[in-house]
């Protein structure tokens, strides 16, 4: 079985039933934060920390850094999203939602946000800002077709089914 830095052997990223599955994290130099969590049973996403202060100005964008790398497992993918909270109140958003984390990425996680609100916004350090959500990807073999298989929707889109 191959091993990954820090000791981890691949098969220690597999999957374990229903329970999920260890995720390795190294704390990066000067990381006093604590370790991405859930912050409630049930919750799909791991609260992740801003690991620096700054203040982003309305229309700006930051690559807001968390202080961690991760070694996703071979077959999953991260995707990092705001935190609700500070989307609904202050504009803030990931604009390309949902960031990616490919598998094989070991360096800082960092995530990409957007103030889309009216006034600058202070992210402090500490601050659980944005959230980790692990998936699974579905690898395809792309394969070129003169017709594509009919459905039932056809061509129609945006907008295409009404609002009722």
């Amino acid at each position: 079985m191959p091993e990954l830095s820090g000791g981890t052997a691949a098969a220690d990223l597999q999957p374990r039933g229903e329970r999920g599955f260890e995720l390795p994290f190294r704390r990066l130099p000067g990381n006093d934060l604590p370790l991405p969590a859930y912050a409630h049973r049930g919750d799909s996403g791991l609260d992740l920390h801003a690991a620096e202060d700054l203040e982003i100005q309305p229309g700006a964008r930051a690559a807001v850094a968390t202080g961690f790398a991760l070694a996703i497992p071979d077959g999953y993918e991260g995707q990092v999203r705001m935190r609700s909270g500070l989307a609904l109140r202050h504009g803030l958003a990931v604009p390309n939602a949902p960031g990616t984390i490919d598998s094989p990425f070991r360096g800082e996680l960092k995530v990409i946000v957007v103030n889309l609100g009216e006034e600058p916004v202070r992210i402090e350090r500490g601050m659980r800002f944005a959230q980790l959500v692990i998936a699974p990807v579905a690898r395809v073999r792309p394969r070129e077709v003169a017709e594509l298989p009919p459905s039932e929707r056809g061509e129609g889109g945006f907008g295409h089914t009404g609002l009722r």
